[in-house]
């Protein structure tokens, strides 16, 4: 019978170019990822009692409870685990090269007999497969994992910038999935100032700046500033601003 559907931290393991590597050397592969990914638990002080896993051949599917945080998920786990793939790149060949493609997400899943299903657990393993980050992988080719979090696990957690989080080393891309769902999602490659092969966002202007002016030295529409009517009890602005109650003084500033 399945378990109760219960709230997790979702991660995909996938490891790059795994499957046209000969038995032996995928046998090896294998190992290696799990020496690294245990030791990477370890020493970023997940305990093995709350994290479960499911293997999936050439990755692995992790499970985390929801009482740990991710804080520490996004950020010494995935230090360690980059480090630990940096420590076997040592003692490796080429043909036994580790390199990791992850995702974090967060979500509902249930367990039955023969393992982990929910939306939460597809998601995560889409975002794993997604071709951007295979190609952001490919075009760092001194990194050892890129590491990809779903918009919401960016908004909860990694733009705050916890201790160990950079959120400027962050860029968006989104994926389409067969359905024609479009997932948002933040990627980053440990070592990299940002993840190359992908655009930075154009930049917003502050809040306060004047709107850009027309031929006619007016503002421009697109950026109207909320329009002021004395003598009413409220000014109303655009869908940015809203609508605002005012005092109206007739010797004074209009005070928002």
């Amino acid at each position: 019978m399945p378990e109760e559907t219960q709230h997790h931290w979702i991660i995909t393991l996938d490891v790059e170019n795994f499957s046209p590597r000969r038995d032996p050397v995928q046998r090896r592969v294998r190992a290696a990822m799990y020496r690294v990914l245990d030791g990477a638990m370890e020493r970023a002080g997940i305990a093995a009692a709350d994290a479960v896993s499911e293997d999936r051949g050439d990755g692995v599917l992790m499970l985390i409870r929801s009482s740990v945080s991710p804080v520490m998920i996004a950020g010494p786990f995935v230090r360690e685990l980059d480090e630990g793939l940096g420590e076997y790149a040592q003692e490796a060949n080429e043909d036994h090269a580790v390199r990791l493609r992850m995702a974090l997400h967060q979500g509902m899943a249930t367990r039955d007999e023969r393992g982990w299903s929910g939306d939460a657990v597809n998601t995560t393993c889409r975002i794993v497969d997604a071709q951007p980050l295979r190609d952001v992988l490919a075009a760092a080719p001194s990194a050892r994992m890129a590491f990809a979090v779903s918009d919401e696990v960016h908004r909860a957690v990694i733009r705050h910038g916890h201790r160990g989080i950079d959120p400027a080393a962050y860029l968006p891309f989104d994926l389409t999935t067969k359905h024609g769902e479009t997932i948002s999602t933040w990627a980053t490659v440990p070592g990299y100032s940002a993840p190359p092969g992908l655009p930075r966002p154009a930049a917003e202007p502050p809040v306060d700046q004047e709107p850009p002016a027309t031929a006619g030295g007016q503002p421009g529409s697109a950026a109207r500033q909320p329009a002021v009517v004395q003598n009413a009890q409220t000014v109303e602005g655009d869908q940015v601003a809203g609508p605002k109650h005012v005092t109206v003084h007739t010797t004074g500033k209009v005070r928002l």
